[in-house]
């Protein structure tokens, strides 16, 4: 059977209309340019992919992570002194990491999270993309001297899941006499505390059973009350009513704990809210978990140290 020739043009027009349709599809830029591959490192002792719903504690600096750090300062770090930053993310087959290889996790594309060797000063810092690929910036103003250790925390599109890198910044004693006041700098309690009060505010850390037993998961429950026993200006921050922060004391990893309440219409109790945390913890020994809130607009960071057995 022959096809007349108007059928062959309105064919041949309908197969050329397609083709073009699916080389212009096929050349949309689609974001990242990064695969699950670029985030695979040789050998074991790695850090593979870790699962937001399940929070563990990541020995980060202990095994090796698909994503290497490397940071600049643009004066050496002093305390009281502002510091600007930049630095590096490159995977393990050497490509930068930009803002387009990373989904948005808690309000934020990347997490900086920075403490001192003390654990007293902590910080959690929001970075910009530079114009550079792979090249971030940031700014904080160190409270103690030491060696600052800083953890990035970013999830990449390629693998759907948490992935974390760290970098150490050397800081100086105060620059040109910047004084460092007490109520800057919590102190750090001998024993387990539970319990911290801050700008008016008594805030509470209740884990459910102790003593706290290494590799079960813990339960805990956070509070915070007025002395008055009027409401809590409680308000989001990074889309949760709190997130916390656990550190070792040899700061060789971190867990990042959101709570289990994540409905934010569903607002906590009014005069004595409380939220939810799960954690598992490898090993004995003393941790600290910080924990960030937003107080009637005013982000607030509290302490609780505590031991493992």
């Amino acid at each position: 059977m022959t096809i007349a020739r108007p059928q062959q043009i309105q064919i041949a027009v309908i197969t050329c209309s397609a083709i073009a349709l699916f080389a212009f599809f096929r050349f949309l830029p689609t974001g990242t340019n990064l695969s699950h591959m670029d985030f695979r490192v040789q050998g074991g002792n790695s850090i593979e992919m870790c699962d937001p719903a399940n929070p563990q504690f990541i020995p980060v600096v202990d095994v090796r992570s698909p994503v290497s750090m490397v940071l600049v300062t643009d004066a050496p770090a002093a305390v009281g002194r502002e510091v600007e930053a930049h630095f590096t993310l490159k995977t393990a087959s050497g490509k930068p990491v930009a803002p387009e290889d990373l989904v948005i996790a808690h309000t934020k594309k990347m997490h900086l999270l920075i403490a001192d060797p003390t654990l007293t000063d902590y910080q959690h810092v929001h970075p910009d993309a530079t114009r550079t690929p792979g090249e971030w910036t940031f700014r904080f103003t160190p409270r103690l001297a030491g060696t600052y250790r800083i953890f990035a925390d970013f999830t990449p599109v390629a693998t759907n899941r948490g992935l974390y890198a760290n970098v150490d910044l050397p800081v100086a004693g105060a620059a040109g006499g910047a004084a460092v006041t007490a109520a800057s700098v919590p102190s750090r309690p001998a024993l387990q505390a539970w319990a911290y009060e801050s700008n008016g505010y008594p805030f509470t850390l209740q884990p459910a059973v102790q003593p706290l037993q290494a590799r079960q998961v813990i339960d805990l429950k956070f509070g915070v009350t007025r002395p008055d026993g009027g409401p809590v200006p409680m308000e989001p921050v990074m889309g949760a009513y709190a997130h916390l922060v656990a550190f070792d004391e040899a700061r060789s990893g971190f867990a990042h704990l959101h709570p289990m309440e994540i409905d934010l219409s569903q607002r906590p109790n009014a005069t004595k809210p409380e939220l939810s945390f799960k954690i598992t913890i490898p090993k004995a020994g003393r941790y600290v978990i910080w924990a960030q809130v937003n107080l009637g607009g005013h982000e607030m960071f509290v302490p609780f140290w505590f031991d493992v057995a």
